[in-house]
């Protein structure tokens, strides 16, 4: 070999170390930069320059002709990657869940500071003295009040569980601008890659920690699969679905109107629901079935990854209508299916049921009772006049409609939180009933019946549930399954939370720049530079020897 051609040996040297320097001080300015990805430098050998071809020999007598310098290389792991946005998804999923469960236990327990469980032991107080003197002005008075009191909290509780999935509503509009903005822009980053990367030894690394960052943002709020092409295009597809392609985004819509009967935000694909032209020519959605994003009804389990994501936690724990009692007594199968799964329908239901009992027991044994004024002097009405809770809207109570089960006039609505009140005879006479019987004595039996009423274990706050409560238990129950759902909620995500940090670290540990080791390469680096550059000065004094010998 020439020792001109010795001269490009050394040259290749010297450019492939200056770039691999370059490189080093690259790592090291964004040491504290957040998703930066730490870059290395491919090197290879140049084409062997060929000198004698010999067949008989083991090999061809060749000589090199120097370093090349291939590419500059992001140190990522995949497998890493995809655990890490699979298991951040899962703890967003579960930190929902443990906030929606802290949220509905303060409103149980707390409203202004006062407990409800205070109004429903003041309401049980007042019937054991209405007991003792059923026929006092006084008592009478105290059970009408407290009985107000009672429905007043129980209101007040159900409009904060109804504020609260109204709170949750508007997440899911942001969780889902969120989610095609970052899909928008993973198709952006896609196009200028592509645009830098293809014919060119160049990558596009600062690009790619970009669009990395925005995969990890969009793991948090649902499942992703994604897979990258020969040209540096990453496909997305989001809970199964084709989300991000080489050319567009497929969007997510929101519904309000199709799939929600008070109006809740419904997540669909727009690209997959059926639309027609009105009359004014303009393209509208008609049917959403068949885009749906998530099968709601589906059992949540980490085994089959229904666990995983913001969006779908936050539609689960909202619901989509505001529950009541008759979403329990409706049928086993509507219960599992419909509001199980959902933390505010469940409490609202059940709690509704709670309240919806009380009521209608209270009822009843006025209804029963000797001394209803309706039953001593028919004149006066029926026993129903003189309910103590009365349906506060009659022209409402045939609204009910559950989901297509039901057609809407066919199931009564009465006696629900929302649309009960205290009999206006009451609040205007709180005597009305005295509870004496026609004979002038104290009704002692309706009485009985009436703190029977409250003592007796047959309630149950929900088809799953065998233990067997009175109104006195059921409330605590009800706030006892919430705390310890609520427990159950906060040790997944805890341990969840410790899963990602593991996972985290683990790709830190690669993905991340360490200034020792950044320093051992620039020094093992600049050697390199010094001496490819002593063997280009070695190869010059050789030829400036032979060119003054030669020219002697």
């Amino acid at each position: 070999m020439s020792l001109m051609a010795n001269l490009y040996v050394g040259s290749s040297g010297l450019q492939v170390s200056q770039n691999a320097l370059n490189t080093t001080a690259h790592n090291m300015a964004n040491l504290d930069t957040e998703g930066y990805t730490r870059q290395q430098v491919s090197q290879g050998t140049r084409a062997y320059q060929t000198l004698e071809k010999n067949y008989n020999s083991v090999a061809w007598k060749q000589v090199g002709t120097g370093v090349n310098y291939n590419n500059c290389k992001q140190v990522r792991s995949d497998f890493l990657d995809k655990s890490y946005r699979k298991e951040s998804g899962r703890y967003a999923f579960y930190d929902v869940s443990k906030k929606t469960l802290e949220e509905v236990e303060d409103q149980l327990q707390e409203m202004n500071g006062t407990e409800f469980a205070d109004s429903l032991n003041n309401l049980w107080t007042a019937v054991q003295e209405l007991a003792k003197d059923p026929c006092s002005a006084v008592t009478q008075s105290a059970m009408v009040t407290r009985a107000n009191e009672f429905l007043t909290r129980a209101k007040s509780v159900y409009d904060g569980l109804k504020s609260y999935q109204e709170n949750l509503d508007t997440t899911v509009y942001d969780i889902v601008k969120n989610i095609n903005s970052y899909g928008d822009k993973i198709r952006e980053l896609n196009e200028k890659i592509v645009d830098i990367e293809s014919g060119k030894q160049e990558k596009a690394n600062d690009l790619r920690d970009e669009r990395n960052k925005l995969l990890d943002k969009l793991g948090e709020y649902g499942k992703i699969d994604y897979s990258e092409d020969i040209f540096g295009n990453i496909a997305v597809l989001f809970e199964g679905s084709s989300f991000v392609t080489t050319d567009h985004v497929n969007h997510i819509g929101i519904d309000t109107k199709l799939a929600s009967t008070v109006g809740y935000a419904t997540p669909y694909w727009e690209y997959a629901a059926v639309k027609d032209v009105d009359k004014e020519g303009n393209k509208v959605i008609v049917s959403i079935d068949g885009a749906h994003i998530y099968d709601l009804s589906q059992t949540i389990s980490t085994t089959t990854d229904t666990d995983i994501g913001k969006l779908k936690s936050v539609l689960l724990a909202r619901g989509d209508h505001n529950a009541t009692y008759h979403d329990i007594v409706e049928s086993e199968e509507h219960y599992n299916k419909n509001i199980a799964q959902s933390v505010i329908m469940n409490v609202q239901a059940e709690f509704d049921q709670m309240v919806h009992n009380v009521m209608t027991a209270i009822n009843k044994v006025l209804e029963e009772a000797e001394s209803n004024p309706a039953t001593m002097d028919n004149t006066l009405g029926t026993v129903k006049d003189f309910d103590l809770f009365v349906v506060a809207n009659p022209e409402d109570r045939v609204l009910y409609a559950m989901g297509d089960e039901h057609p809407a006039g066919s199931v009564l609505t009465e006696y629900t939180i929302t649309n009960t009140q205290i009999n206006p005879k009451f609040l205007h006479n709180p005597t009305i009933f005295t509870f004496r019987t026609v004979d002038g004595n104290e009704d002692t039996e309706t009485m009985t019946k009436l703190k029977e009423a409250f003592t007796t274990e047959q309630y149950t706050l929900n088809p799953n549930v065998s233990t067997r409560n009175s109104f006195i238990t059921y409330y605590n129950s009800l706030v006892s399954q919430v705390a310890n759902s609520g427990d159950v909620y906060n040790n997944i995500a805890e341990a969840q939370e410790q899963t990602v940090s593991s996972v985290s670290a683990a790709r830190e540990q690669i993905v991340g720049v360490s200034s020792d080791e950044e320093l051992e390469y620039m020094i093992q680096f600049q050697n390199a530079f010094n001496a490819s550059s002593r063997y280009i000065n070695v190869v010059s004094e050789m030829l400036e020897h032979l060119v003054n010998t030669l020219g002697a």
